[in-house]
């Protein structure tokens, strides 16, 4: 399986635009925007590695703490997550609570599990079906701000809301919680490399080659 980088070919993070590069060279610029490239991110799987361990822990108080507090003249109620998703579905609202529940649970949950998936598969140098996880990752990447939708419903509940001293609404801890880990996950796709899943396969097939050619 022939790689970019086996060829000498690096592609521009800023612009997409795949060119070869010189032999040797340590600072390569890009020939189109001149921007900066590099033919791995550095510490690329570390830096994943610490945004996923935050996100794992800032998790668990994002789906316990309320993401959002209404105040009224009956008491003041508080609503997480999952409450929201109950509420909607015992309110005949199965269509928004599954989408809610898609949003805010299923996606999050996924994409750190992809994630971590990726990461290990890196660290022990895997060649299981580079292309398949080539494409987890682009889709872990493409679906980063749709978890933000619970985030956006406390705000414009907050933003629309206006009944004076009779109600009122601001978000909660777990908002803030939630936010975070959305914003992280973000990052640590941003940071992982995918390129690193065809570093093992150009070396496995090297190696395959220089087998046959010792057998030879």
């Amino acid at each position: 399986m022939l790689t970019a980088a086996s060829n000498g070919i690096i592609a521009c993070e800023t612009c997409g635009y795949a060119q070869r590069t010189p032999l040797g060279s340590q600072h390569l610029v890009c020939i189109r925007c001149a921007a900066r490239m590099h033919s791995r991110k550095t510490n690329s799987i570390s830096r994943t590695w610490a945004l996923v361990i935050a996100a794992y822990v800032l998790i668990i108080p994002a789906n316990l703490m309320p993401v959002m507090a209404t105040g009224s003249l009956f008491g003041t109620e508080k609503d997480t997550i999952f409450g929201g998703v109950v509420y909607l579905w015992t309110s005949d609202s199965q269509i928004l609570a599954i989408i809610l529940f898609c949003a805010s649970i299923v996606i999050p949950f996924a994409k750190l599990f992809s994630l971590t998936f990726l990461l290990i598969s890196v660290q022990i140098r895997s060649t299981w079906k580079p292309k398949l996880r080539a494409k987890l990752y682009r889709i872990v990447e493409a679906i980063g701000r749709w978890s933000m939708i619970d985030v956006y419903v406390a705000t414009m509940l907050t933003a629309l809301v206006q009944f004076g001293s009779l109600m009122s609404i601001r978000a909660g801890a777990g908002a803030i919680a939630f936010a975070t880990v959305v914003v992280l996950t973000i990052f640590a796709a941003k940071s992982f490399d995918p390129r690193l899943i065809w570093d093992t396969a150009d070396r496995s097939r090297k190696n395959n080659h220089l087998a046959k050619d010792s057998n030879v």
